[in-house]
């Protein structure tokens, strides 16, 4: 009987074999949640992700008398979630700490200092990077974040890294969209599209009813201005109820249209930052070059 006993070799080979199929499986089923996973799938995640992780940037704040008030931050994190779960990534926890300040006047509008959103978005992209994440995408679902986070990629640059940020906006228009039923010229906020988006991502939290309730209408308060002249008061010149073109027009099947594009987008640019070398490559030969500007060859 002694004979059919595996040798030592054997055994180990089996185990080893064994921990591989665990680990395959175990790999197979991680969460996309920053949040959901331990410790250790948190290190088997990194290497999944190959170092790219997600931050989807919302905000608090009015979106017409039919929407949440975080309705930004709940559409970014659906689409950033499904697009992780089609090209695996790992999805940083709810992030709305971004500019908002032209909503003050609105009830439940969380507007944080302009030093304070700096601070903070450096601060967690720092910790996102110190625990593996060398790619970072911040997707962005809210309007007003617009000039904040290309900034915010810009000013990398003031100190080194050794990681690298990626901006991507909101990306939910594209050929063979249903026609729309609104004016697309004011469609900008809590109206058809975001509305019809909503509608797909959390349709429990959508109030269509309510959506006639107030107007969304561009009240051109600053029309006399001239074309390309910027004053930070444009938008509450323009939309006081802090509403932007008529929600009770959305539809699922804009909204499953739109919510698709979007997914569809986030998922190629994951595609693309993973297999980015030279935004690295070409970021330390910068940092380098910066501390010896006279050596620059002119």
């Amino acid at each position: 009987m002694l004979e059919h006993i595996p040798g030592e070799h054997v055994r180990k080979s089996l185990l080893l074999s064994i921990n591989i199929l665990y680990a395959s499986i175990a790999s197979a089923q991680l969460s996309v949640h920053w949040e959901e996973l331990t410790a250790a799938d948190f290190k088997v995640a990194i290497t999944r992700a190959q170092g790219t992780c997600l931050l989807p940037f919302g905000i608090m704040e009015k979106h017409g008398p039919h929407l949440p008030l975080g309705n930004d931050l709940l559409n970014v994190r659906y689409v950033a979630l499904n697009a992780a779960q089609q090209e695996y990534a790992i999805v940083f926890p709810e992030y709305y700490f971004g500019q908002i300040f032209e909503a003050k006047h609105e009830p439940g509008t969380v507007a944080y200092s302009r030093p304070l959103q700096l601070q903070l978005l450096q601060e967690t992209t720092d910790e996102m990077a110190r625990n593996g994440c060398k790619k970072i995408i911040i997707v962005n679902g809210h309007g007003g974040n617009n000039s904040l986070l290309p900034y915010f990629a810009q000013t990398q640059l003031d100190t080194p890294h050794d990681y690298v940020v990626y901006t991507l906006g909101i990306m939910r228009s594209g050929q063979g969209e249903p026609k729309h039923k609104s004016n697309p010229a004011t469609d900008m906020h809590a109206g058809e599209s975001e509305t019809s988006v909503s509608m797909i991502a959390r349709p429990d939290l959508v109030h269509l009813d309510r959506a006639p309730q107030e107007s969304g209408a561009d009240q051109a308060r600053l029309s006399a201005l001239p074309e390309g002249l910027y004053t930070g008061i444009w938008w509450y010149a323009r939309f006081p109820n802090h509403y932007a073109g008529e929600g009770a027009a959305a539809s699922r099947e804009l909204g499953e249209f739109e919510a698709r594009t979007w997914i569809t987008g986030v998922v190629r640019a994951i595609r693309a930052v993973k297999a980015d070398a030279e935004s690295l490559r070409l970021q330390n030969e910068f940092y380098d070059r910066s501390k010896h500007p006279l050596d620059t060859p002119q």
